[in-house]
């Protein structure tokens, strides 16, 4: 990945996270983002984010708030960054914390609820 790419992602997710908490829409709640990978040639980027409770229903909402809030997104985006082309944003929902939550538990011997080895279950 160039130099260039990095500082754009940077600003773009500084950008929206300045304009994700200035936002109304009561379906997206806290909203923490984790990562932007914009496309080399601007054309896309994908938002990758954490919500806060953590459940599907919150999930849905969250990216239901997001998918809604893009084209503002982009505006502010487009009104606060000097890029030639403002990038398409694509929100998707970033699962390494849960991942890593899970792994913990696992490496401190801990089962889910219900008793059983955590292997059982299907993974999300």
């Amino acid at each position: 990945m160039s130099q260039r790419i990095r500082r754009v992602n940077e600003a773009v997710k500084q950008v929206l996270a300045g304009a994700l908490a200035d936002l109304k829409d009561p379906r997206v709640g806290f909203v923490t983002l984790t990562d932007v990978r914009t496309s080399p040639d601007l054309a896309r980027a994908e938002v990758f984010y954490t919500v806060l409770p953590d459940d599907p229903e919150a999930r849905a909402r969250t990216a239901a708030g997001l998918r809604s809030a893009a084209p503002l997104l982009r505006r502010e985006l487009g009104a606060r960054q000097r890029l030639r082309r403002v990038p398409e944003l694509v929100f998707t929902h970033d699962p390494v914390p849960e991942h890593g939550r899970r792994i913990e538990s696992l490496l401190r011997g801990e089962t889910r609820p219900g008793g059983g080895d955590p292997d059982d279950h299907p993974r999300g």
